[in-house]
């Protein structure tokens, strides 16, 4: 059916001839890839870090709360509001405006290249176990390989978004199976005396109190579950508009297993002061204990696999939402330009550019991977937040709702996702929070250039105030980091 092109659904747009439609095997892959990239193999590590055995488990039950809380809001977001693409971005606008909107693009935008450096970082880290130049991943040689290994996947992404998808299923696959073998490993070599030593971690001063310990892993937990909404943002994209869900809570239990067995078996190998002791990635450090050199050499090979896949699902991410944005409004129109392959080619360069650049402040400032993480983890919280606080505002006000339809267990989504992402924010702490404003702030010059493209208000007196607000944490953020009060690389 011919349109003009001012009546064709934003998802219609995107879904151009050139641009294949993706099945559920795909958006399946989509969500575990963009989710199972770095984290998993250093999750012994950054665990054990901050927390005894009763505190993991703790912040374990809370993040499947969390998250199953926000994977629920996903699935019923997607079918409730079909014309909504591109996930947590429209979530947010259309529930919130067009100020906040924009926000939620800008902070999933910020996330997803933030870590797509610290995938750059790691993965060179875990190659310095054969190639000691490259150090933590923030040596100049492994700035270098970072670099190449960029455009590398910024020229397969341009040969068109189904290729890509195809290359990341492979990729996934290949992944998952390291990870599923360390648990069977570890599992048989498990002692359960090891894993109650000093269940409780109070006996080490350094951990503080369950509360504190439970606080230090969330931004860890968070990391690695980042990506959930994979399908959500790829919704323009799927060949049937309920395999979205489906791909999603697939994606959200299969991960979900594999983090919690990864995370709680290693303390039945290694005490927590030794796994909190292990270089990154710390798998490879539990496995060499259990089986020797090879398991390390296995692990960081794999780690390489992994991160090259994550590389390549969040490119594809954060090319996808400031591209849809565009096409919008809610974004300057460059970036809703297509190449002849239905690629977001402008979105997807100005992305890696920023990565590029970010690679290179990681030689000067010596960023350790785990600072990244936290950033990309911190940076993400605002689309988080929205996205629960739409679904618990539609069943509220019971919009796009049938008459006799239940809306209690929506609500109760909605309202857990919410009430999560608010702790997480907490948990971040200020370090992370003003990092974070500093990368939001420049934002507001986008958005208003946006807004006089379309020739709409600028701000409503409640947008102002919040846009002034902003500002003024990035000023101040910028001063104590000037000062040396607080730093987050």
């Amino acid at each position: 059916m011919a349109t003009t092109d001012i009546n064709v659904p934003i998802r219609e747009k995107i879904a151009s001839p050139a641009s294949a439609k993706l099945r559920l095997g795909s958006l399946t892959a989509l969500v575990i890839g963009s989710m199972v990239g770095s984290g998993v193999f250093s999750l012994p590590q950054n665990m054990a870090a901050g927390a005894g055995p009763l505190a993991i488990l703790i912040g374990w039950a809370i993040t499947a709360v969390g998250m199953l809380a926000l994977v629920f809001v996903y699935q019923s977001l997607a079918v409730r509001r079909p014309e909504l693409d591109a996930g947590p971005y429209a979530y947010a606008k259309a529930g919130f405006g067009p100020f906040v909107g924009f926000n939620s693009a800008w902070g999933y935008w910020i996330s997803a290249w933030v870590g797509n450096v610290s995938y750059a970082v790691i993965v060179f880290s875990a190659l310095s176990y054969f190639f000691p130049a490259f150090g933590d991943g923030n040596t100049w040689q492994a700035v270098l390989g970072a670099s190449i290994l960029l455009w590398l996947i910024h020229v397969l992404i341009l040969a068109g978004i189904r290729q890509a998808a195809v290359v990341n299923t492979i990729v996934t696959v290949a992944k998952i199976a390291p990870v599923v073998l360390f648990v069977g490993i570890v599992a048989v070599a498990f002692k359960l005396n090891v894993w109650t030593l000093a269940f409780a971690g109070l006996g080490n001063g350094s951990l503080g109190t369950i509360a504190a310990q439970v606080k230090s892993t969330m931004l860890v937990t968070l990391w690695v579950f980042i990506g959930i909404e994979g399908a959500s943002v790829f919704s323009a994209r799927a060949e049937r508009r309920k395999d979205i869900a489906t791909a999603t809570v697939l994606g959200f239990f299969t991960c979900l297993a594999l983090y919690a067995l990864v995370s709680l078996l290693s303390l039945g190998i290694l005490s927590q002061p030794e796994l909190a002791a292990l270089k990154n990635p710390s798998m490879a450090g539990v496995l060499e204990a259990v089986v020797g050199p090879w398991g390390a050499v296995l692990i960081n090979l794999a780690l390489v696999i992994s991160v090259v896949g994550a590389f390549l699902s969040w490119t594809l991410l954060a090319a996808e939402v400031p591209h849809v944005a565009g096409k919008d409004g809610t974004m300057p129109k460059f970036f809703a330009r297509e190449s002849e392959r239905g690629v977001p080619a402008t979105s997807l360069l100005i992305t890696n550019l920023l990565v590029q650049a970010f690679l290179v402040i990681t030689l000067f400032a010596h960023s350790t991977y785990q600072a990244l993480f936290y950033i990309a983890s911190t940076a993400i919280l605002v689309p988080y937040i929205f996205s629960g606080a739409f679904a618990a505002k539609l069943a509220l006000t019971g919009e796009s709702y049938q008459g006799g339809e239940g809306r209690t267990g929506p609500l109760l989504a909605g309202v857990l996702a919410t009430i999560y992402g608010l702790w997480l924010v907490y948990a971040a702490g200020p370090a992370y929070l003003f990092m974070c404003a500093i990368l939001y702030a420049p934002g507001i010059i986008f958005y208003v250039w946006a807004r006089r493209e379309g020739n709409q208000r600028v701000f409503h007196p409640v947008e102002a105030v919040i846009a002034i607000a902003l500002v003024a944490v990035a000023i101040l953020a910028v001063y104590e980091m000037w000062t040396g009060a607080v730093s987050a690389l």
